[in-house]
């Protein structure tokens, strides 16, 4: 099947065979919203932070079932998501056994209600369209 012209070129941002660049459904008409936190918005990455939001701790077991994902697909994203101070990792062993514990940091809490507010505004922008 052949693109259509308005399709968007995956990394740039731009209307494929153009240097135009696409109207961000993030921005709306007559407002300053920022751009979305894209470290944030990958629905794992959403997943964790969400729930370590309403949990103190969760382990990497508990945050594996929880979002019904991998051991690989988990560690990359909470090392992402460590790795820019959203989240906490706690290493330590139980009975010989590896446990790992992450925690929302208050810079994470600061990131999920702003992206919390952007996604709300968002959704009142086109309810009054």
């Amino acid at each position: 099947m052949a693109k259509s012209a308005t399709a968007i070129a995956p990394l740039t941002g731009k209307r494929a065979g153009t240097n135009s660049p696409v109207p961000s459904a993030i921005e709306a008409p007559n407002s300053h919203f920022a751009r979305v936190d894209e470290l944030i918005h990958e629905r794992i990455r959403l997943g964790i932070v969400s729930a370590l939001a309403v949990n103190d701790s969760l382990t990497f077991r508990e945050m594996k079932e929880l979002l019904q994902t991998t051991d690989g697909n988990l560690s990359v994203h909470a090392r992402k998501l460590e790795t820019a101070g959203y989240i906490a990792c706690k290493k330590s062993f139980e009975k010989r056994i590896p446990k790992t514990e992450y925690r929302l940091t208050s810079t994470g809490r600061k990131m999920l209600e702003r992206y919390l507010s952007h996604m709300e505004a968002l959704i009142q922008a086109m309810k009054n369209r």
